[in-house]
């Protein structure tokens, strides 16, 4: 991977979109450490929003524009790349998700990328295992959410095993205890659905095994505190106490009613669902105890910036671990990456493509743009395509991803230009992007056994011009061949190339 300038940003800050809270840290980087300067956190309850068709309505949008509005103060003024902004189920699953994202980033002057579930969990253990002691030995994190909840099996700072279910307190509350009522069998209900949807992974992590259970989540604080309360724990959560709990809330009947010890009014709605859920986690991976941790996605998200900005990004490993599976030619990789980025270089002030991110982007495009040839040659542009959109790579967001597997696609052939639209004003610049690949492709299609020449290419507008050494096409006619279709293809997406 090149190697990019490092940032040392006096701040850096990190905002987790959560189907429940939305949560901002802002924090002073030093020697690899992070010190949290602020913490702000506001129950929005996005995943409350979405309807019957999987839309946020315009409602839960509010709630949250009116929260980042405050959060905006805090971080108006930081630089691009001190701030990163994730979103989780809520926005996963709601189809105008970028309505809302658009709306967002005019609000925080930053961009904000939604991540899979799997990503999710990676930088919750990343937060945990931060926050708590460097201990040997493997630890189980379970982090209950608003929309979804997170298992990670980990030992030291490497997470082992990643997975990522479709149950959380607000969507189970949604669905279960809409109305606040609380009845012995809605709460069977809420429970035995968990231990349906946990069926599928506690295989996997009974084979794996872990030392000590964590719990990364508010729900999980808020019930240990309620334990303690009672007098049955000191934080921690345990059987005893989940048992003395759901008598309770069958007595109490009403989540208006819930009077435990440190139990905030703006989460006495969403407790009933998250206590099922909990109680289904201790049954099916026959959990005793259960400790809590403070570190979580937004302080994960922050050691991940840290990481991005002082070469050890692990987007880099996921992208060398592709590359290995998929037996791409290493050194093929290499020219082609080397041609498009100093081709970018020539041009990127013209077609408006200064700044890392696209850099990076082509970067990683140059690198695996051929994992599709190890399923086969046919078509292998779009396998390759794929892989890269469908698979779970640590570090990459979905819209990184679906970038990425867009230039692939496009690296042959036809460029998709209406896939590229989807992008809107973003997408002309990906096509130009998609063009530069192109060129280093071409250039390097006889693959290291020719001595290739120095190019000068220059952009204006849709022409990009090519300029060979005097004489050298002529003597070359394959590459001239190459460009001549390539002049052809080009058109099609509106750039006019011009090889001499």
């Amino acid at each position: 991977m090149p190697q990019f300038p490092v940032k040392n940003f006096s701040l850096i800050a990190a905002i987790d979109l959560g189907s429940n809270s939305f949560h901002m840290v802002v924090a002073k980087a030093d020697s690899g450490e992070i010190r949290i300067l602020e913490r702000l956190g506001e129950k929005v309850q996005l995943a409350a929003g979405i309807d019957d068709k999987r839309c946020l309505n315009e409602e839960s949008m509010q709630r949250g524009f009116d929260c980042l509005k405050r959060f905006a103060q805090l971080i108006n003024g930081m630089p691009s790349g001190a701030v990163r902004i994730v979103g989780t189920n809520a926005l996963r699953e709601a189809r105008n998700r970028g309505e809302f994202i658009r709306r967002a980033e005019v609000i925080l002057g930053h961009p904000v990328e939604v991540i899979s579930g799997r990503e999710e969990a990676r930088l919750i253990y990343l937060g945990v295992s931060h926050t708590l002691a460097d201990t040997p030995g493997k630890r189980l994190v379970a982090d209950i959410g608003g929309g979804s909840t997170e298992f990670i099996i980990g030992q030291r700072f490497e997470p082992l095993l990643r997975e990522s279910l479709q149950m959380g307190c607000v969507s189970f509350t949604q669905r279960y205890f809409r109305d606040g009522k609380i009845t012995p069998a809605r709460y069977a209900q809420a429970y035995t659905a968990a231990r349906l949807e946990i069926m599928s992974i506690e295989h996997a992590l009974h084979r794996l095994s872990w030392d000590e259970a964590i719990g990364a989540s508010g729900t999980i604080r808020a019930v240990g505190l309620a334990i303690k309360g009672a007098g049955l724990g000191n934080g921690e959560v345990n059987a005893e106490g989940i048992a003395w709990l759901k008598r309770r809330l069958a007595k109490l009947g009403d989540a208006d009613k819930l009077d435990f010890d440190g139990l905030k009014p703006d989460r006495r709605a969403i407790f009933p669902a998250g206590l099922a859920i909990l109680e289904a986690i201790f049954d099916a991976l026959e959990l005793t105890r259960m400790d809590h941790c403070d570190g979580a996605l937004r302080e994960g998200v922050l050691y991940d910036l840290l990481g991005r900005h002082h070469h050890e990004d692990v987007r880099e490993r996921t992208l060398g671990s592709l590359m290995e599976r998929y037996h791409v030619d290493l050194k093929q990789a290499e020219r082609v990456e080397r041609k498009a980025l100093h081709a970018l270089d020539q041009v990127a002030s013209a077609w408006g493509l200064e700044g890392d991110n696209y850099r990076e982007l082509l970067s990683w495009a140059a690198k695996v743009h051929e994992i599709g040839l190890d399923i086969a040659h046919y078509h292998y542009h779009k396998h390759g395509a794929y892989l890269i959109e469908h698979s779970d790579l640590a570090g990459f967001s979905r819209e990184d991803q679906q970038m990425l597997a867009l230039l692939v696609r496009g690296h042959r052939r036809n460029i998709p230009k209406d896939k590229f639209a989807d992008f809107g004003d973003q997408g002309i610049k990906l096509i130009r992007l998609c063009v530069l690949l192109r060129f280093a492709i071409l250039f390097h299609h006889i693959r290291g056994t020719q001595e290739m020449p120095e190019v000068a290419l220059h952009a204006d507008g849709d022409d990009l011009d090519v300029h060979f050494p005097k004489g050298w096409l002529e003597a070359n006619q394959l590459t001239q061949a190459d460009f001549g279709l390539e002049a052809e293809w080009l058109l099609r997406v509106g750039v006019t190339l011009s090889v001499s």
